[in-house]
């Protein structure tokens, strides 16, 4: 059977957060939806279960009604292009759709009033926004809003996202807000600069009294530091009620990533929302993609490699210079400085499966001894972490 590699896009809103996943199935030259089918039936146990939809494509291949081999979970939206519906797999698509009733979203194109027309029912329209120019883009939205919720693919710069919204869009696809937006500072901001001081002293097992003066003078840290600790992600048993206590409950070690994701939450980017929720994807993933390929005592260290890989559109600040004042292991600097080391691979392999080149995200995996499944699997598990660290 073909490997099919799964990539992942986000869909964020006008609130900047990301509000839905998009998952491209990659088939290769060989692989067909009877493959895409098996792959999604091997994710039932770790797909997530929140609410929030995922749009699952097969990039550029056509839809057939082979894909309802799989039992698609009530989140998902299976990404159908108009042509598929009035071409020569209608007589199978359309009953197969009508059976199954899976929750669509059709792709416009010049043979979407014949989709239309075709008595299927859509909650999304997608729109390719390197197709259509935004005055198109506001005149289809209004026409078909009707018909379903307006959403953009392939948005590449912040100008064209606002620019979807504007139209009429309600979110738009890409990864258009992890390049950094502006000239870069000079200097970490103070509230930047006083959570790098913590983590220094962490690092070093400063006295947990010295610790706890500097998180009081910002009581917001202490704040975010505690719900963190206590969110569903992290699954304590126990609500931790002090920085004293956290230190008895998880140690300086772990101690130390949490300590890590404040330092993106500091932030002033009108996009730190969606930021903050793809270093969170990506420092799961990489943690997960090392299990057993590293020594255990290494995963917090990966970890903060992926949570700390968007500090330059995080913190506006080259990372250089992000860099400087922490103290981190080396293997972590390297990577996130584009040095190499041990750790580069699983970077260059998490940032792939946010890529639309599937023979570069297998050759990445395959560098690393991974399949296809075991990076589906790892995706998804951090996808869903990541949701439920959201605050």
């Amino acid at each position: 059977m073909t490997e099919v590699f799964l990539s992942r896009q986000p869909l964020v809103n006008r609130q900047n957060r990301i509000i839905a996943s998009r998952l491209t199935l990659h088939l290769g030259s060989h692989g067909d939806t009877r493959d895409a089918a098996s792959a999604l039936e091997a994710l039932a146990d770790v797909w997530p279960r929140g609410e929030k939809t995922l749009f699952v494509n097969c990039h550029g291949r056509a839809c057939d009604a082979r894909l309802f081999d799989w039992a698609a979970p009530p989140n998902a939206a299976i990404e159908l292009p108009a042509g598929a519906l009035v071409g020569e797999q209608r007589s199978e698509l359309i009953p197969a759709l009508e059976t199954w009733q899976p929750t669509l979203c059709l792709h416009f194109d010049p043979q979407a009033a014949s989709a239309f027309a075709s008595g299927v029912e859509y909650r999304f329209i997608g729109f390719d926004a390197q197709r259509f120019t935004l005055p198109q883009l506001k005149i289809l939205a209004a026409r078909t809003r009707p018909m379903g919720i307006g959403i953009a693919f392939n948005v590449t710069t912040p100008e064209d996202f606002q620019g979807c919204l504007d139209a009429g869009i309600s979110a738009a696809c890409g990864w258009f807000f992890t390049t950094p937006s502006g000239a870069p500072a000079k200097a970490l901001n103070p509230g930047q600069a006083n959570i790098v001081r913590i983590l220094n002293l962490v690092r070093t097992n400063a006295e947990i009294r010295e610790i706890e003066a500097a998180l009081k003078l910002d009581v917001a840290i202490s704040y975010k530091l505690l719900r963190y600790i206590n969110s569903a992600g992290f699954g304590l048993s126990c609500e931790i009620q002090s920085f004293r206590h956290a230190v008895t409950m998880l140690g300086y070690e772990k101690l130390n990533r949490w300590l890590s994701l404040l330092l993106a939450t500091a932030s002033k980017d009108p996009l730190a929302p969606a930021l903050m929720h793809t270093a969170l994807c990506r420092a799961r993933l990489m943690e997960l993609l090392a299990h057993g390929l590293v020594d255990k005592s290494e995963y917090d260290n990966l970890f903060i490699c992926g949570a700390f890989s968007l500090l330059e559109a995080l913190l506006g600040v080259h990372m250089e210079r992000a860099l400087e004042t922490m103290r981190l292991p080396d293997a972590v600097s390297d990577a996130l400085l584009g040095q190499g080391g041990r750790y580069a691979p699983f970077l260059d392999l998490a940032l792939s499966g946010e890529g639309d080149d599937g023979e570069q995200l297998a050759d990445q995996a395959a560098m690393l001894g991974l399949t296809a499944a075991q990076f589906n699997r790892a995706q998804l598990q951090a996808l869903s972490f990541a949701e439920a660290m959201e605050l």
